[in-house]
C-alpha cells in the first residue's frame, strides 16, 4: 500500500512539475526588436524571414533618436544600436539594459579622389569632409587624429551621410571619412573615388582593443523574465552574422528586402566593409569597456555622463 501511494505521489509531483515548465514556455515569448538602417540592420536581418523565426518582431529605423525614445518607452525588448547609445540608455534607464553582444566593429572610411592620402599622415594639412558630428565618428576621428600626432586637419563636418555622399559623388568634395554602406553606394556613383584609409586598420595600429560601434542590448527585466528565449536570440543572431557574411546573392537579398539598401549588388559589395559580428562574454565586456574609456575621456555626454557599470554587460 506504502509503495502504491509513493508510486501515484511521484507521478503527481512529476505532472506538476511539467506542467509548471509547460506554462512557462520562455522560448515562445515574442521578442520585439529594433535595428537601425545600416551594419546593425543587415546584421539582422535574416532573423526578418517569420517562417524561420516567427518569434521575432523587428522593426528597422532611420531615426536613431526615435529608436532611442521607443526603447525608452518599453515598445522594444531589444535593439541594436550605437555603442555609446547603449551606455546612455543604461544610465537613463537606471541600470534597466543588459548588453547581450558586440554586433559591428569599424564602419568608417576616407574617400579620396585621387592617390595622394594612403596613411594617417598623409592628412597633414588637409581638409577632410565628415559625418557624425557629435556622435562615435567624431570621437573616433579626433581619436586618430591625436594619437597620430596630427593637429593642422581641418574637419568641415556634413550634417547627413546623404549629403557628403552626394558631394563626394558628383566631385565637389575629393576628400571625405563616412561609414559603410554609404561607401560603397558612393564609390558605384563616382569611379574615380577609391578606398584611401580604413580606419579599423588604423586604429588597431594604436590601439590595442577593437573599434567597437554598435551593440545588441535587450531590457533586463525581460532577460530576467525570458532568459530562455533571449539566449536563443543570442544563438540565432549568430547564426544571422554568418548568414550576412557569406556575402552570397540570398544574404544581400535579405538585405534589400529588409530595405536597408536598394538593391543587391551594392549589398554584396558593402558586407565585407561592415565589420558585421556577434562577440560575446568576456571579449565583449573588455572591448566595449575599453571603447567606453576612449569615449569618456573624448565627452562623458556621450556615454551619459558616467561609465557604466559591470552589470551592463551579459
Amino acid at each position: 500500500m506504502k509503495k502504491t501511494v509513493s508510486l501515484i505521489l511521484a507521478a503527481l509531483m512529476l505532472l506538476s512539475l511539467a506542467s509548471f515548465t509547460g506554462c512557462k514556455k520562455a522560448d515562445d515569448a515574442v521578442i520585439r526588436i529594433a535595428a537601425l538602417k545600416g551594419p546593425t540592420g543587415m546584421g539582422v536581418a535574416p532573423l526578418m524571414n517569420k517562417e524561420s523565426y516567427p518569434n521575432y518582431n523587428i522593426t528597422i529605423g532611420s531615426d536613431p533618436s526615435a529608436v532611442t525614445a521607443s526603447f525608452i518607452a518599453g515598445e522594444y525588448d531589444a535593439a541594436a544600436l550605437p555603442v555609446n547609445v547603449a551606455s546612455v540608455l543604461y544610465n537613463k534607464l537606471e541600470g534597466d539594459v543588459v548588453m547581450l553582444g558586440i554586433t559591428t566593429l569599424g564602419v568608417l572610411y576616407v574617400l579620396e579622389s585621387g592617390n595622394e592620402i594612403n596613411s594617417m599622415a598623409d592628412l597633414s594639412g588637409k581638409t577632410l569632409y565628415a559625418t557624425g558630428q557629435g556622435s562615435t565618428p567624431e570621437y573616433i576621428l579626433n581619436y586618430l587624429l591625436e594619437k597620430n600626432g596630427l593637429t593642422d586637419v581641418t574637419v568641415e563636418f556634413k550634417a547627413e551621410h546623404s549629403e557628403l555622399a552626394t558631394l563626394m559623388a558628383s566631385g565637389e568634395v575629393g576628400l571625405g571619412m563616412m561609414p559603410e554602406p554609404n561607401v560603397t553606394a558612393t564609390l558605384a556613383k563616382n569611379d574615380s573615388l577609391r578606398v584611401a584609409l580604413d580606419l579599423t586598420e588604423e586604429w588597431n595600429k594604436v590601439c590595442d582593443s577593437k573599434l567597437v560601434q554598435g551593440v545588441l542590448i535587450a531590457r533586463r527585466s525581460f532577460v530576467n523574465e525570458h532568459e530562455a528565449a533571449v539566449k536563443k536570440l543570442m544563438d540565432d543572431y549568430a547564426k544571422a552574422v554568418e548568414v550576412v557574411n557569406t556575402a552570397s546573392d540570398e544574404a544581400a537579398q535579405m538585405i534589400v528586402d529588409a530595405e536597408i539598401l536598394p538593391a543587391v549588388p551594392v549589398a554584396k559589395a558593402a558586407i565585407p566593409r561592415c565589420n558585421i559580428v556577434f562577440i560575446t562574454g568576456a571579449e565583449m565586456k573588455k572591448a566595449a569597456a575599453d571603447m567606453y574609456n576612449v569615449l569618456f575621456a573624448a565627452d562623458p555626454k556621450s556615454v551619459g555622463g558616467k561609465l557604466p557599470g559591470e552589470d551592463l554587460y551579459y
